[in-house]
């Protein structure tokens, strides 16, 4: 008899991390032989104390009275500051084992998987509209390095270790590990450079995706398409560290170069140890010579300079297909299969691994243009800040020349137009796939557009052969998109670069900005009818729309259960390909191994075929579609009060963690943009706001709004119109469903004091309110008894997530209330610098516990 998931999941892992965590208690380190005896008495009292309802502050005296009355108030600091380290090393323990046990976990041939959809496909008789259909859709996860992934390096190593090591059981390798983890630093001292993330980036590369998706890929060769050849690649990958300046000072043209170096030798050095593995076995007459020249020519070109590189994916490709054919005609195939193998990987990886997107804000490029036009009067007929909208457009679409960075005087406009000339250079070693995109962020006009359009031509680059990509993210911006760019598709010069780019427009979605702007469910909804209208005006002008999403880990920036969310978009959203960014610790949750990898792009893959092939051709209703829409506007309306309110934002500066963000040393770019010390909304990453209210247990960007709108439909007597909604459309269905996980690691006893405060108690209580509200009305829309009753696995493992860090968040509270009493009564400015950093490393394991938390 098949057991549950949640079955294999108590068995697996739960029992795994109680006899792994007690091996660890009882490890001898110095700093924390005493710690495993008294974090499990702390745990304990944080749980009694939050039922009774006392405040951090009263856990944690009541935990020292108790236990540790003897010591000197230095002593419990140093003891809480192990604690802290102590947890850390349990939610690694906690991810190596989940890890570990991944494939048994999940079905690696269930639903979702490739192997499901070729059965399915055969089974309807409909491999032949499979086929066709895999001709042309693509997948492309695009790693970006948002300062989400806490683990350094050698922790990142060790759970490797670790993993590997529990799935084989041996026990003394486990112990050794876990005294390593207990003596390992957590804590970054200084600031990455973006180089720094992109190294750390590249090893999920060369050690995970290098084979998960070559095999991915070799599956649908052989089963697929039956071992036919197959010119669609099926999946690409992006990379962003090192060529995402959007609000990054410290990328530079330099750095962008040196990122495209380190991918190409990289993927030089998998190509070489491939070779080497084939070298050992074609020993045989006219076959092993031309092996051996080719490892050679692959290792020679590990350490040559790039202006002697003669290397290119098109002459690997040839020569191992040379090896391929004197094995089948003189040698049986003997290991052809694996000659085969690294034909697929040249043909996935080329000479790049990944595209390495380049970004920038439009308000960069208005400001780079007009420096430009400053310095270079003849290109415009009067003062470039003085034409209108459509004269602007005019005059830039017909833009062209070659400017030198050097001959201008603005840093900016230098280091935005030499990033365009690394792109052309990156090119030439690497090939047109290894850096041809620019995303405009922010964007919402068509001269954003065109201001980036015509700085590349002017680059001395008439016809680019590089993607222009605007970035919709708020509201207004999502509203605006489908005149933009029906604007660009009749603009004559834009709409000859579109067709000498196979007529496929590239349009990226912003959810983490358009969350934090609108609201759930406005912006999600938002995003959906945006996607619906550029399919219809790209579908007018013969252009194909393939739409990228910027998405984080929580629902509150895309993330969630994604796969869902692509299968449930319907036919009538485009979806020739599946674009998304897969950022910091979503990176390592779910892609960190090669099972979970391949596990989760198969997923990817078979939501755009449950799309195409297996659609039932279900389009919401008018009445459903009116329902989604108010709903979406009383999400937004509630939002919006919600943000205007006088509290908001002195709210998430004094009680939140948001401030301490900026001194975790986990991402080169900066918290916010801008140079003000003072807060606004609007220069705030969506990171940080969306990180902060999870630290505070509270979450509400995943939620906020979406009661009060159900609310609504509840006291007009309309609840049936949502039921409606809820029963014909998956796609309102995984709204909710992502929207409970949201609910679901909220943990409001946590900050309950709050509401007997005398400035923000009625702020804490509005939220509080609609969070009861929200998880009410949930339970009752679904049938459900408790939340996520649909993925009883997935809260089981939230639920030990959630436990280990607990003692955590208390102490995180502690520090912070302990802070505020001191500065109101100016007291001693060393002890809140300790406790400051306390609040500091306290965001790390909550963040990796909570695996997809900002």
């Amino acid at each position: 008899m098949q057991q549950t998931k949640l079955v294999r999941f108590q068995q697996q892992v739960l029992s795994k991390y109680q006899i792994y965590n007690s091996i660890f208690m009882t490890l001898p380190f110095d700093a924390i032989t005493q710690t495993g005896v008294l974090l499990p008495l702390f745990q304990e009292v944080c749980e009694e104390g939050f039922k009774l309802g006392a405040n951090p502050t009263e856990i944690v005296n009541s935990f020292f009275s108790k236990y540790q009355e003897e010591r000197s108030d230095e002593q419990r600091t140093n003891l809480l500051f192990r604690f802290i380290q102590y947890i850390e090393r349990q939610v690694v323990l906690f991810d190596a084992i989940e890890e570990a046990t991944f494939a048994i976990i999940n079905n690696m041939d269930g639903r979702g998987t490739l192997r499901n959809v070729r059965e399915e496909a055969e089974a309807r008789n409909m491999k032949e509209e499979l086929q066709k259909y895999l001709e042309r859709f693509k997948v492309r996860p695009v790693l970006t390095a948002h300062p989400t992934q806490f683990y350094p390096g050698p922790v990142l190593g060790i759970i490797t270790d670790l993993g590997k090591a529990i799935e084989k059981n041996k026990l003394d390798q486990i112990k050794s590990l876990l005294a390593q983890l207990g003596k390992t630093p957590f804590f970054k001292k200084q600031k990455p450079t973006p180089y720094d993330e992109a190294v750390s980036l590249i090893w999920y590369l060369e050690n995970v995706f290098y084979e998960s998706i070559s095999s991915i890929y070799s599956y649908v060769k052989s089963n697929i398409f039956d071992g036919q050849p197959l010119e669609n690649q099926v999946i690409n990958l992006g990379f962003w560290p090192g060529g995402d300046r959007d609000g990054n000072p410290f990328v530079t043209t330099e750095i962008t170069l040196k990122v495209a170096d380190r991918l190409r030798r990289t993927l030089l050095k998998n190509y070489h140890k491939d070779l080497r593995k084939l070298r050992r076995r074609i020993t045989f007459k006219g076959a092993e010579p031309l092996v051996i020249e080719l490892e050679a020519d692959v290792y020679r070109h590990l350490t040559l300079p790039n202006e002697r590189a003669t290397l290119t994916s098109a002459n690997m490709l040839e020569r191992l297909e040379a090896i391929r054919k004197i094995l089948i005609e003189a040698h049986d195939g003997l290991f052809k299969d694996k000659v085969e193998d690294l034909i697929n990987k040249v043909h996935l990886f080329g000479m790049h691994f990944a595209c390495l997107d380049i970004r920038q804000d439009s308000r960069v490029h208005s400001h780079v243009m007009t420096h430009i036009a400053a310095q270079h009067p003849k290109l415009f007929n009067k003062s470039y800040e003085s034409l209108s909208e459509k004269q602007k457009i005019d005059a830039l679409s017909k833009l062209t020349g070659s400017i030198e960075p050097i001959s201008l005087e603005d840093e900016m406009a230098i280091n935005t137009l030499a990033s365009i000339y690394a792109m052309k250079e990156i090119q030439q070693y690497n090939g047109e796939a290894g850096c041809n995109r620019y995303i405009i962020s922010n964007n919402g006009s068509v001269v954003n557009v065109l201001e980036a359009f015509a700085m590349i031509r002017l680059c001395n680059w008439e016809q680019p052969s590089v993607d222009v990509i605007p970035l919709f993210e708020t509201v207004d911006d999502l509203q605006a998109c489908e005149a933009v760019m029906r604007t660009l598709y009749t603009n004559p010069e834009y709409a000859a670069h579109v067709e000498r780019r196979g007529n496929r427009q590239t349009i990226m979605l912003g959810f983490s900005d358009g969350t934090k702007d609108g609201g759930y469910l406005m912006a999600n909804w938002s995003i959906f009818t945006a996607k619906e209208r550029l399919t219809e005006v790209s579908r007018e002008f013969g252009i194909t729309a393939l739409f990228f999403d910027g998405r984080g880990g929580p629902p509150a920036r895309g993330g969630g259960k994604t796969h869902q969310f692509y299968a449930s978009l319907g036919n009538t959203i485009e979806h020739e390909e599946v674009q998304l960014t897969i950022q910091g610790q979503t990176i390592s949750s779910n892609f960190g191994t090669v099972d979970s990898c391949q596990y989760n792009i198969e997923q990817l893959l078979s939501s755009g075929i449950a799309n195409e092939v297996f659609h039932d051709d279900q389009v919401l209703s008018e009445k459903d579609r009116e329902t989604m829409t108010r709903l979406a506007e009383l999400s937004y309306q509630a939002y919006k009060e919600f943000k205007g309110h006088p509290k908001f934002l002195p709210y998430l500066e004094q009680m939140s963690t948001l401030k301490y963000y900026a001194k975790t040393n986990i991402g080169s770019r900066p918290s916010k943009r801008g140079q003000s010390d003072k807060l606004d909304f609007g220069a705030l990453r969506a990171i940080p706001f969306v990180g902060s209210w999870s630290q505070l247990k509270q979450n509400v960007p995943g939620f906020f709004g979406v009661g009060l709108a159900l609310e609504a439909f509840e006291e007009t007597g309309n609840f049936e119109e949502v039921q409606s909604l809820y029963n014909n459309s998956s796609f309102f269905r995984t709204l909710l469903e992502n929207s409970m996980m949201s609910l679901t690691k909220s943990f409001f006893p946590l900050t309950a004091y709050m509401k007997e405060d005398p400035e923000f108690g009625e702020f804490w209580t509005l939220i509080h309110a609609e969070y009861e509200r929200s998880k009410s009305l949930l339970l009752k829309l679904t049938g459900y008894k408790e939340l996520m009753e649909d993925s009883r696995a997935m809260r089981a493992s939230i639920a030990v997530r959630e436990q280990i860090v607990l003692p955590l968040l208390t102490i995180q509270q502690y520090a912070l209330r302990e802070i505020q009493e001191l500065r109101n009564n100016k007291g001693d400015a060393g002890r809140i610098e300790v406790l400051e950093k306390m609040v500091t490393r306290s965001l790390f394991g909550n963040i990796n516990a909570s695996r997809n938390s900002a």
